[in-house]
């Protein structure tokens, strides 16, 4: 009996100090800097996202997506963010982006059931040309929201809630509704602030119905959704490559601040 006692102890110690350093572990993990940021990707492994590993993977301390000539897609294609659905946040971070590259971050977005790793929601789209890096365009339903280098509202929605309603009201790859209520500068001229084939910064400040996309600290676009049919107050993160040629697509220092 004694034996079996003492044996009973050594392993409800062994026990406690292993979910005392599971809990230390975690804790590590979700701790905070002094703007209250936390990282969401630790640069060693694909820990807290769930992708495809034929097109992600880590390198050099990197989030790293890419498409080769034997691995073209039909889709697009996401890694996710499984550390929750945040609502009102803020989320900044790096990326570099071969010339022929098409990528974008989601937010506040569904994922799709019958595509895998698909993403259906609002978008900060970046592309290695930057034709597009820096606007607001909603992946898989209103499409642009806003253009580089304007501030819009989107009035309430007042058709159907059906795919086919909803597609009906694109115009030209915009959604037909989207108000431009102001500038914060020419497309061309903001385009000069974003780095070709090198490493750019990009914030996303997300809060009520206000989206705004910076990138290297430059305010590229800003809409106000008064969409309550088809916008979203919470949903999924993820990142993507974009069907087309081979590319490449690097993330790193992902750091998120839920408001």
């Amino acid at each position: 009996m004694k034996k079996i006692s003492i044996s009973v102890m050594h392993f409800g110690l062994m026990l406690a100090v292993a979910m005392t350093a599971s809990l230390g572990t975690s804790c590590v993990a979700q701790k905070k800097d002094k703007d209250g940021f936390v990282q969401i990707f630790d640069g060693k492994t694909l820990k807290g996202w769930d992708g495809d590993p034929t097109y992600w993977r880590v390198e050099n301390g990197n989030l790293v997506g890419e498409i080769t000539p034997t691995t073209l897609l039909k889709t697009n294609n996401f890694i996710i963010w499984r550390g929750g659905e945040p609502g009102d946040f803020e989320f900044k971070g790096e990326f570099n982006i071969t010339s022929e590259g098409n990528s974008g971050i989601n937010y506040r977005s569904d994922q799709l059931t019958d595509v895998p790793f698909a993403l259906r929601g609002y978008q900060a789209d970046i592309d290695g040309k930057n034709r597009y890096t820096g606007q607001n365009y909603e992946e898989r339903k209103r499409t642009t929201l806003a253009y580089r280098g304007q501030k819009t509202t989107i009035p309430p929605y007042t058709g159907a809630a059906t795919p086919e309603a909803v597609r009906a009201n694109v115009k030209n790859n915009a959604w037909g509704g989207l108000t431009v209520t102001g500038s914060l500068g020419n497309s061309d001229s903001l385009k000069t602030k974003i780095k070709a084939e090198d490493w750019n910064t990009f914030r996303l400040v997300i809060k009520g119905n206000r989206l705004q996309h910076y990138i290297n600290d430059v305010l590229m676009s800003e809409v106000t959704d008064e969409d309550t049919v088809n916008g979203k107050a919470k949903g999924l993160m993820g990142v993507q490559v974009h069907v087309g040629p081979p590319m490449k697509v690097q993330y790193r220092n992902l750091m998120l601040k839920q408001l």
